[in-house]
């Protein structure tokens, strides 16, 4: 690729990235465009698809959670690695708003341009699960599949405004429905005091 080509695809993932944290993953095209001072030729041209736009602005984040899940295999203890895996996931996937609707969909559709960072993103996760429940800490009724559902679920809990709030308390409520050893809430902190709101 040409300097000048790549300057200008590096600048269109700079603005893209700006404007889906702001408005989440259904943006119009047009506006990234817009907004990045050059034509939805020259952007469509780059990235022909959304989701090939979406594949390009995310690769680095799949890449670096899927290396933390499998440098947390070798470190820590089974539990606090898979928890910490979990926290980072749902931290990151709110980011982007919507953008969970996306990785769900594209899990299941192998024409996706998300669809191999979304396999190798579950397969990460879905080993730190494995080692968990052969070291007796988490909960055997589980797999890779319902621990990627789970954070699609505790993502869609950070983007609602109104369910915000909640967050926190409900990843511990979660966390600890995964881990068998669940006196702390599975995440190394003593429970905290149930709040009804």
């Amino acid at each position: 690729m040409r300097a000048d080509a790549r300057k200008n695809r590096d600048h269109l993932l700079d603005i893209a990235g700006a404007v889906i944290a702001e408005h989440g993953v259904d943006v119009s095209l047009r506006d990234i465009a817009r907004r990045s001072d050059m034509g939805l030729a020259t952007l469509l041209r780059h990235f022909p698809t959304r989701e090939a736009l979406l594949e390009a602005l995310l690769h680095t984040s799949f890449g670096e959670l899927t290396a933390r899940a499998a440098e947390s295999e070798t470190l820590g203890s089974p539990e606090d690695a898979l928890v910490s895996w979990l926290r980072d996931c749902v931290a990151w996937t709110t980011e982007y708003r919507g953008v969970t609707v996306l990785m769900a969909a594209a899990i299941e559709d192998t024409e996706s341009a998300l669809h191999a960072s979304c396999v190798t993103l579950r397969a990460a996760g879905a080993r730190l699960l494995t080692r968990a429940q052969a070291a007796g800490v988490a909960r055997d009724d589980i797999d890779g599949a319902d621990l990627f559902a789970l954070v699609a679920m505790l993502a869609w809990l950070g983007d609602q405004p109104s369910l915000a709030p909640r967050a926190d308390r409900l990843f511990d409520v979660i966390a600890s429905a995964i881990l068998t050893n669940a006196d702390s809430g599975g995440t190394g902190r003593e429970p905290r005091p149930r709040v009804l709101n």
